[in-house]
C-alpha cells in the first residue's frame, strides 16, 4: 500500500467503528497459595492406580489400528475425516463442521503419522488441527490411566495453555482418556499428585514441564506425540535451553511432533531439526497470500500529538462502551496497564486489566471474564496477545507501538478470528512514528488513516490533572508508568522510527 498523502483513503474512527459488519511473567515460577488447576477425569478408584507413578508397574499401551488417510481425497469437512465418533459428536457440539485451509492440509498427514512444521496465521484454527489427530491416536491405542501422558502439548504462557485445555476438554468429552494442565503459579504438590495417577492428555509450559519431568514420578515412556505451540514465542521468551532438555528427555521410539510457528526463525529451525523425525512435513497456509494479516480485518492507524493521545483514546472507549463492544488495548508496560486500568475506572470507564505482574489467578479470572463477557474493554500488555482466542472482539487498539511489524500482526490477531468473522484494529501513532507505515507496508500489512473529529474529543485534560493531583496513590501510579514507557520507548528494536530523543516530553 502507497502511504504517501495523495494515496491514503481516509475513514474517521467514529464512522470505522460503526460501520455495518457483514454475516507476564514470562517463566513459569512456583507461586505459593495460588489456587490449583484441575485435572479432569482422574479415575483415583482404579485398582491400578496405586503403582501408576511406577514406570515399570503400568502395562504396555496396546496396539492400536492403524492411522486412517482421509475418507476422501479433498477432506471439506470433519465429516470428510475418518475419525471417531465421539470425536466427532464433540465436533459437532462445538458448532464446527467445515475445516479451516490449516485444518485441512494438517490433519491428513497428522492422522497418517508424519512429523509436521506448520506455519499458520493466529485465528487460523490451527488449536483443533493439532489436537484432534493427537485424540484420535490416544482413542486408537485405547489409552487408560495406569498407560500414563501420551500426547503432551507445550505453550509459551499460562493464559495460552489454559485455553488449549479448555479445547481439549470440549474435545474429549465423550472420551474416556484423562487430560490436565501443570503451568507455573499453580498448586505444583497436586499436579504432581494428578501426574501420578495417569494423565493421557498433558498441557504445559516449558519450565513446568521439565521441572515435573525431572522431578515428579510418573510416566511418560509411552508419549506418542509431542505437540510444540507458539515455538517462536516459546524461544523467544527465554525457553530454548528448557525445550533442549524436554525434546532429550521425550526421546521416545515412537514419538510423533508437530510443531507450529508464526514465523520461522533461526532457533525455532535448530529446535525443528532436533525435535521432529528426517522427512517432516512442512505447511504453510500464507503462503501466496496478498497480505499478512487475516480477510476481514480493517486495519486503520491516527496520527495524534502525545497530549491528544490520552483524551482520544478515552473518548473512543467511552464510545466503544456506549455501542457494547468489545475492546482490546495494548499498552508496553505492567505500570503503564496498572496506572491506565486505575484511571479509567476511577473517572467511570469500567476497563478490565491483565499484565505479568498479577497472581495466576488473578489473571486467569480477568481471562475467562473477559472470554465470557459479550463487551467490555481489557487492557493489557502482550502477554495477552499471542495464541489466545477470545470470542467476538470488535476492536483491536494500539495505544503504544509494537516491538516490530511480527508484534503487530500477533497483537490485531485478536480479532476477526475464524472463518468469515470480522474485525477492526486501531494504531495510534504521534507525527514522529509515521515511518512504521513503511514497514507495515514491507511486511504486506493493509492499513488506512482513520481521523477523530476533534469536536469528538472529550478535552478532560484539566481534570485529569486535578485528580492526580489530589490522589497521591494515582499521581506515583502516573510517574512509574511514564518512566515505564520511556524505558520501553527506549529499547525499542526500531529505533529508526521510535526514537526516544524526538518525543515531546512536555507534551506527553
Amino acid at each position: 500500500m502507497d502511504v504517501s498523502k495523495s494515496k491514503k483513503r481516509k475513514r474517521t474512527v467514529a464512522e470505522a467503528s460503526v460501520a455495518p459488519q457483514p454475516p507476564k511473567k514470562t517463566r513459569d515460577e512456583d507461586s505459593a497459595g495460588e489456587e490449583e488447576q484441575p485435572v479432569e477425569r482422574q479415575e483415583e478408584d482404579d485398582p491400578a492406580s496405586a503403582d501408576e507413578g511406577d514406570d515399570s508397574a503400568p502395562e504396555e499401551v496396546p496396539e492400536g489400528g492403524a492411522s486412517l488417510l482421509p475418507a476422501v481425497s479433498d477432506p471439506k469437512t470433519f465429516r470428510d475425516l475418518e475419525l471417531h465418533e465421539k470425536t466427532l459428536k464433540a465436533i459437532d457440539e462445538m458448532g464446527f463442521s467445515d475445516m479451516t485451509e490449516v485444518q485441512r492440509r494438517t490433519i491428513p498427514p497428522l492422522r497418517a503419522g508424519r512429523d509436521v512444521l506448520g506455519a499458520a496465521k493466529t485465528g487460523s484454527g490451527k488449536t483443533l488441527a493439532f489436537l484432534i489427530p493427537a485424540v484420535e491416536r490416544l482413542q486408537e491405542a485405547r489409552f487408560k490411566p495406569r498407560n500414563g501422558t501420551g500426547v503432551i502439548v507445550v505453550s509459551p504462557t499460562r493464559e495460552l495453555a489454559l485455553q488449549i485445555f479448555g479445547v481439549a476438554r470440549e474435545l474429549m468429552k465423550h472420551h474416556s482418556q484423562t487430560y490436565g494442565i501443570v503451568i507455573g503459579g499453580a498448586n505444583r504438590k497436586s499436579e504432581a499428585d494428578k501426574l501420578s495417577k495417569g494423565v493421557n492428555l498433558l498441557i504445559a509450559t516449558p519450565g513446568r514441564l521439565l521441572d515435573h519431568l525431572l522431578n515428579t514420578k510418573f510416566v511418560y515412556k509411552n508419549l506418542r506425540c509431542l505437540i510444540i505451540d507458539e515455538a517462536d514465542r516459546i524461544l523467544e521468551v527465554g525457553f530454548e535451553d528448557e525445550m533442549r532438555q524436554i525434546v532429550k528427555v521425550l526421546a521416545t521410539e515412537d514419538r510423533q511432533t508437530m510443531l507450529f510457528s508464526a514465523t520461522q526463525t533461526t532457533k525455532v529451525e535448530d529446535l525443528a531439526r532436533i525435535s521432529l523425525r528426517p522427512g517432516p512435513l512442512y505447511i504453510n497456509v500464507d503462503e501466496g497470500q496478498q497480505y499478512s494479516t487475516v480477510e476481514g480485518l480493517e486495519q486503520g492507524y491516527v496520527l495524534c500529538d502525545a497530549d491528544k493521545r490520552f483524551m482520544l483514546l478515552f473518548s473512543f472507549l467511552l464510545r466503544m462502551t456506549q455501542k457494547k463492544k468489545k475492546v482490546i488495548v495494548f499498552f508496553s508496560s505492567c505500570n503503564s496497564v496498572k496506572y491506565y486500568a486505575e484511571l479509567l475506572n476511577y473517572i467511570d470507564c469500567l476497563v478490565l486489566d491483565l499484565h505479568g505482574k498479577q497472581k495466576q489467578q488473578k489473571r486467569t479470572n480477568t481471562f475467562f471474564e473477559f472470554t465470557n463477557a459479550e463487551h467490555g474493554i481489557l487492557i493489557c500488555t502482550d502477554v495477552a496477545a499471542r495464541g489466545l482466542d477470545i470470542p467476538a472482539v470488535d476492536f483491536i487498539v494500539q495505544f503504544d507501538p509494537p516491538d516490530n511489524t511480527r508484534d503487530y500482526i500477533h497483537r490485531v490477531g485478536r480479532t476477526a478470528r475464524g472463518a468469515n468473522a470480522r474485525g477492526r484494529s486501531l494504531l495510534f501513532l504521534q507525527p514522529n512514528e509515521v515511518g512504521f507505515l513503511s514497514h507495515l507496508k514491507e511486511a504486506r500489512v493493509p492499513v488506512v488513516e482513520f481521523e477523530f473529529p476533534a469536536k469528538k474529543i472529550k478535552n478532560v485534560q484539566s481534570q485529569l490533572e486535578k485528580l492526580i493531583g489530589k490522589n497521591y496513590y494515582l499521581q506515583q501510579s502516573a510517574k512509574e508508568a511514564f518512566r515505564s514507557y520511556l524505558h520501553a520507548y527506549a529499547s525499542h528494536s526500531l529505533r529508526s522510527v521510535y526514537d526516544v530523543h524526538k518525543l515531546d516530553l512536555a507534551k506527553g
